[in-house]
């Protein structure tokens, strides 16, 4: 069997989980990593593979694993795409989400490739439980509560900002799908803690939530990549009410989004050219095997 090669694009925490999630697949191989510094002060751990600069340096990539910041996915996924390269992010401004793939729609029928954007947990596997949840009881509400635990996107977000030298934002659930974001921030000699708090603040990750910010002498004394959820859906089946649904999740945030990248990575080759979300591909394509095997097992 021919095994699909892919390249993990960035080297953070997402990036070093993807690498474990393709080294433990049966149908993947690692075409390599692009770095921003290629293999300048590559790390140990990569030693068996290629390390570069730029995926062009790369030969046979089937799909690329966007290891990126959220705002920087759509140039390399454009860029990436250009060259006939599926790719997979994990893309997490919700309210951006139909823009981003209206825009890498073009592209990927253009030059015959496939993107699954919003592919983490959340945008992404809980998506797909919130749709099954909503077709099980079509009128109702429901609530996603995350947390407590630390918010990657939000984190990257907040180090972005001037006279931060490190953070961590943490998710406090409060109920209901309310939540109250928890900031802590290793300033730069001279910076301002009022002056930080208000650009956080104001940013649209946190501009919704409760948002406080904390000065710390170490983020690294504070950090644990712990996170979960808790989902629910109250709603009616057909005319029965009370119908009440739940799903709850404790994860090591990094390390199930790399797999999730490459459940999506895998799937992706399964897909006809275009923009993708996770809750319009059949799950059963994220899953390596036959698909009879997988059916008689599953259904």
């Amino acid at each position: 069997m021919k095994k699909i090669r892919a390249a993990v694009v960035g080297y953070g925490n997402i990036g070093k989980y993807s690498v474990e999630a393709l080294e433990a697949a049966p149908d993947f191989e690692i075409a390599g990593i692009v770095r921003r510094n290629g293999a300048q002060d590559k790390p140990a751990e990569l030693a068996a593979y290629e390390v570069v600069s730029d995926i062009r340096e790369l030969k046979d990539v089937d799909v690329a694993i966007l290891a990126t910041p959220t705002r920087s996915c759509e140039q390399y996924a454009k860029d990436i795409l250009s060259l006939g390269i599926n790719t997979v992010d994990s893309f997490d401004i919700h309210t951006s989400i139909v823009d981003y793939r209206a825009a890498l729609t073009p592209v990927c029928k253009e030059h015959n490739a496939v993107s699954v954007i919003a592919a983490g947990w959340d945008p992404g596997s809980d998506s797909i439980v919130r749709t099954l949840m909503q077709s099980l009881a079509p009128k109702g509400l429901s609530y996603t509560n995350f947390g407590p635990g630390m918010s990657m996107g939000h984190s990257v977000c907040v180090r972005s900002k001037a006279g931060v030298r490190n953070a961590l934002s943490m998710t406090i659930p409060k109920g209901e799908g309310l939540h109250r974001r928890m900031v802590y921030v290793e300033l730069e000699e001279g910076a301002c803690l009022e002056e930080v708090a208000k650009a956080v603040k104001a940013d649209p990750y946190f501009a919704n939530d409760e948002t406080h910010v904390f000065a710390v002498p170490s983020v690294d004394e504070v950090r644990d990549m712990g996170h979960g959820v808790n989902l629910v859906r109250k709603g009616v089946s057909g005319k029965t009410q009370n119908q009440r649904l739940e799903f709850n999740m404790s994860i090591n945030n990094p390390a199930l989004t790399g797999q999730v990248l490459v459940n999506v990575a895998r799937a992706s080759t399964r897909q006809q050219p275009g923009c993708y979300t996770m809750v319009e591909i059949p799950v059963i394509d994220m899953l390596a095997g036959d698909r009879e095997e997988l059916i008689a097992h599953l259904v």
